[in-house]
């Protein structure tokens, strides 16, 4: 064999291998990758101090217990139940003697695109998009004096490469995350400042509990149940930590076929409108099991 042929043949075990990995992996290519080749994060976050918001539940609460198994590691947590952060805060020192604690957060849609009230985007743009903002220009104005460089982590959402049916101002607020971070980026790269943006799919939490609808003050109150075919919390924490600590700018976490559907999203976008029209005339949209559309 020819090095011609060698090269030939080792590109296309390549290319069906990554192909394999797209339709069946439950993150993009370049995280499933990493997972076995990149840093591990109980070796990347050593001896880092870790602020996370959102954490008293969902996927904050699997990141911070996450972070619990590096010894050495500082964590920070903020959220706005008290009670639930005290929880976390037990179940983390109950392994590893942690001296601060993790949150997160950030609320969900659901609701018909024409039926929404102007108010439901503002509220949900200003805790999804805005509040988030603030926070972490402080964070970059404080990495910029320091001089020493920093990374930031921002939790967004399959959501903002595809448009989610009946979750328009849920996904225009995390397209928005995108436009934002990805100018920082690149006004920041000789500053040493990193930013990852984590994009999951459909997780087990407790989203659904004060999603948006389609009118202010009213939310969606359910929960999943163990039958809805959705990624569990603390494989969507190791996958998230798996990117931040090898310094990904961009992960999509999510059980197949979804990551297939998101690189047709965002790498082939004709084929991916034809299917998406195929899906919902046929009704295979998904749609969280139980959840009204209000």
């Amino acid at each position: 064999m020819d090095w011609v042929s060698l090269f030939g043949t080792i590109l296309c075990i390549l290319c069906i291998s990554v192909f394999i990995v797209m339709c069946i992996g439950d993150s993009d290519v370049l995280t499933a990758l990493y997972c076995y080749i990149g840093i591990q994060p109980v070796h990347a976050f050593r001896d880092k101090v870790i602020w996370i918001t959102g954490g008293s539940s969902g996927i904050g609460e699997a990141i911070a217990k996450e972070l619990a198994k590096c010894n050495s590691a500082k964590i920070v947590l903020s959220a706005r139940r008290k009670e639930e952060l005290l929880r976390v805060k037990s179940e983390c020192l109950g392994k590893n003697n942690l001296d601060v604690l993790i949150s997160n957060a950030g609320r969900s849609q659901r609701a018909a695109w024409p039926q929404t009230e102007l108010a439901v985007d503002k509220d949900l743009f200003e805790l999804n998009v805005f509040s988030l903002l603030n926070l972490n220009r402080i964070v970059v104005r404080h990495f910029l004096e320091v001089g020493r460089g920093g990374q930031l982590a921002i939790m967004s959402s399959i959501a903002a490469k595809m448009g989610v049916y009946h979750s328009g101002s849920y996904s225009g607020s995390k397209f928005a995350l995108h436009g934002y971070f990805n100018s920082l980026r690149n006004e920041t790269y000789t500053d040493n400042i990193d930013v990852t943006l984590i994009c999951p799919g459909p997780v087990f939490s407790p989203i659904l509990r004060n999603a948006f609808t389609s009118k202010l003050g009213q939310v969606v109150d359910q929960e999943y149940t163990s039958g809805d075919r959705r990624m569990t919390a603390d494989r969507c924490a190791y996958l998230s930590l798996i990117a931040i600590g090898n310094r990904l700018e961009e992960t999509w976490v999510a059980l197949s076929p979804i990551v297939l559907f998101t690189y047709l999203a965002a790498y082939q976008p004709y084929l991916f409108s034809k299917l998406s029209r195929f899906v919902h005339s046929n009704g295979l949209y998904f749609r969280a099991r139980g959840a009204k559309d209000r």
